[in-house]
């Protein structure tokens, strides 16, 4: 076990330093809440399953009888809780001779900010998998394809048939695309884009798509047609996507992207009787995942 010692902060014990850099560094405000649904768990896991829904109705000849339709219980989406946990040990020694506190207080406000990190990599890392085949949902395809099983028969897509880079012509066959969504039975559903989510490398180029009340990249004077019909979502610029041309739309699909917190982030200290080491600890508990794939749209860029 790792034990931060005197002969660790050698530099702590005398006076003359002027400054300890390398932790005091300002961060993100949280990016990961944009990203998904919040919700709380009681239990060591949580499924939500999908139903078949029913068809449209047949016709009914004269005297015939009624044609009686029946719905199944469809695809099983499982999250998982994991739990994760670090933290550090320091010796009585240099806790009572640190002449600059750096390795108490300090020391623990840096612990904090790695949970922090850890949630935001865990939760970004949904989206960075999304085109990945080898990361499967309850229908046995990734979060982002061509080609979605539908329960009754057929396939539909929330990914670009053929990908492409952020741009206004993209984006609007993604509003197109999303609007032909139907259910596991084929019926059309209503499905409207809420959020455009990229990377850092793409935050310039989505405000020039979607701000301007014209069209962009041109002279005349034709409308932004996203921004005249309401359909303009909003720009979420998430830092920890690691695709430069990735780009993704939440939607307002019910039982999309989903954060379970199964155990509030928590942070806990004590002291070894044999030893008199000081050990502070962080955990929490939690999982990230998708129910529904319609509640996300996207393009892994050309």
């Amino acid at each position: 076990m790792a034990v931060i010692t005197s002969g660790s902060f050698a530099k702590a014990l005398w006076p003359g330093v002027n400054a300890w850099y390398g932790k005091a560094y300002n961060e993100y405000a949280v990016e990961w809440d944009k990203l998904f649904d919040k919700h709380s768990s009681t239990r060591a896991f949580e499924e939500d399953v999908g139903t078949s829904g029913l068809g449209l109705l047949s016709v009914k000849a004269e005297a015939a009888p009624i044609t009686y339709d029946s719905e199944r219980q469809a695809y099983i989406n499982r999250y998982t809780h994991v739990t994760y946990a670090s933290g550090f040990v320091i010796s009585r020694e240099i806790m009572e001779d640190d002449q600059y506190d750096v390795v108490g207080s300090r020391k623990a406000q840096g612990l904090a900010f790695s949970v922090r990190q850890t949630k935001e990599n865990i939760a970004a890392l949904v989206y960075n998998r999304a085109f990945n085949s080898s990361y499967t949902g309850g229908d046995g395809k990734e979060l982002l394809a061509t080609d979605h099983p539908l329960f009754a028969g057929g396939t539909w897509a929330n990914e670009l048939s053929t990908a492409a880079d952020l741009s206004e012509a993209a984006l609007e066959q993604a509003h197109i695309d999303i609007a032909g969504f139907t259910n596991d039975r084929g019926l059309l559903i209503s499905v409207r884009p809420t959020k455009l989510i990229v990377p850092r490398q793409l935050m310039f180029e989505a405000k020039r798509i979607l701000a301007p009340t014209g069209r962009p990249g041109t002279d005349t004077n034709d409308v932004n047609a996203m921004k005249a019909m309401g359909l303009a979502p909003e720009v979420v610029v998430n830092h920890y996507l690691t695709d430069a041309d990735a780009w993704f739309l939440r939607t307002d699909a019910p039982h999309g992207m989903k954060y379970f917190s199964r155990r509030a982030d928590s942070f806990d200290m004590d002291n070894d009787f044999d030893t008199e080491n000081a050990k502070f600890k962080a955990t929490f508990r939690c999982s990230f995942g998708w129910t529904d794939p319609r509640g996300l749209f996207g393009s892994p860029g050309a």
